[in-house]
């Protein structure tokens, strides 16, 4: 996401940006931003390598050929492969052509550049250490990609075993710039989207708690009450997020319940039409139903109550980007249910899926905050925002 915006060539930031965001978005947010970018695609060359898809693509390809050639298990593989044929091809280091059915064809026509992803880890170390818990995430995820798209291992257990603990402790926090601009955009986005008086809230996959500290940070700073609930389907997560909330937020009124958004909701103990907010950060895009989620988090809220979750959005369908690196290793973001129209794969939606979704099951006045949709012609880059939609 670099300073000059692509259409014009000049700073765009203060007129598409609301004021109150302005600041998240600063020269020094977007150098950080632009080096980890760098540093993923090295990391998808070093994995190009490291699968067999270097060897696979010395004659042309496509996907499917390219994963059987590299002896990649088809079942895996398949989506993480296309992944990362399509950002080398991004950046020329392979040619991309289209079949005469329309398939994507790869093909390695020069030389690999070498480009070491620890030249952009110490630039980023000079710029701000801070964001380096993202680099630790994406150094850890590229180095099980040849067991996991082998099938050897799965996702979760490379990168949630014992020495993935530590590092996720790191990257979901409020310490780390990378992440909390998610936690940043959704509170104020939730904060704003409060009816007056005092209310409930329920928060959906509060992993260690960094979401519910920021937005329990912007309603004290707006003198707001709220009984708060919060939610995840890992008790560990829970516990942690559950001490960190406690012990910066002493006197708010936080409750937590194990909740897994892939079961009804009633039959894990949460009444239906209780909340006036259902919040979540990057948790909603892993939903394995997203229609049944949906009804389970309209059924939760009381009529007109309101849906806040920030989310990663994919800024063009059908284009890669960055952040996939680490969770397409993932089954729970790949293999989810698709439904024409809005739901085409699993993982990160473009804002027309996401309105698209939410106005498909039963919630109405769908807004990306900030606006997205224009922001991404003029910084491509741009992905986080929050949606922001009320119950029928």
């Amino acid at each position: 996401m670099p300073i000059l915006a692509q259409r014009s060539g000049r700073d765009e930031r203060p007129e598409l940006y609301p004021p109150e965001l302005l600041a998240l978005f600063d020269d020094g947010f977007i150098a950080s931003y632009d080096l980890f970018e760098e540093y993923v695609s090295r990391q998808a060359l070093a994995v190009f390598r490291s699968t067999g898809l270097e060897q696979a693509c010395r004659q042309e390809t496509d996907v499917a050929e390219a994963m059987r050639r590299a002896g990649l298990d088809p079942a895996i593989a398949r989506v993480p492969a296309a992944w990362i044929l399509e950002m080398v091809a991004a950046r020329n280091w392979i040619v991309r052509r289209s079949g005469a059915s329309g398939e994507a064809l790869y093909c390695l026509q020069q030389p690999l550049p070498a480009l070491p992803p620890a030249e952009v880890r110490a630039s980023q170390e000079r710029q701000d250490p801070a964001c380096l818990p993202a680099y630790d995430i994406a150094e850890l995820a590229a180095g099980h990609y040849p067991a996991v798209l082998r099938g050897e291992t799965s996702g979760e257990q490379a990168l949630f075993g014992p020495e993935g603990i530590l590092p996720w402790v790191k990257y979901f926090s409020n310490e780390n710039p990378i992440y909390a601009v998610s936690n940043a955009i959704g509170a104020i986005a939730a904060a704003g989207a409060l009816p007056p008086g005092k209310t409930e809230i329920l928060e959906i996959g509060a992993g260690l708690g960094s979401g519910a500290d920021a937005l329990l940070r912007q309603l004290q700073a707006g003198g707001r009450a709220c009984d708060y609930v919060m939610t995840d389907v890992s008790p560990l997560f829970l516990k942690r997020a559950q001490r960190t909330v406690a012990a910066r937020h002493p006197h708010a009124a936080v409750t937590t319940a194990a909740l897994d958004i892939d079961r009804p909701f009633a039959e894990q103990g949460m009444d239906a039409g209780r909340f006036s907010l259902a919040f979540g950060v990057n948790v909603l895009h892993v939903a394995r139903d997203l229609a049944a989620t949906l009804a389970e988090l309209r059924k939760a809220l009381r009529p007109g109550g309101m849906l806040v979750m920030a989310e990663c959005v994919r800024p063009f369908a059908g284009r890669a980007f960055h952040l996939e690196l680490v969770f397409n290793l993932l089954a729970s973001f790949r293999d989810a249910v698709t439904v024409p129209g809005w739901r085409p794969n699993g993982g990160f939606l473009t804002p027309e899926q996401w309105r698209m979704a939410l106005e498909c099951n039963g919630f109405l006045d769908v807004r990306t905050y900030p606006d997205i949709e224009t922001i991404r012609h003029a910084y491509p880059s741009s992905v986080c925002a929050a949606l922001v939609a009320r119950r029928a």
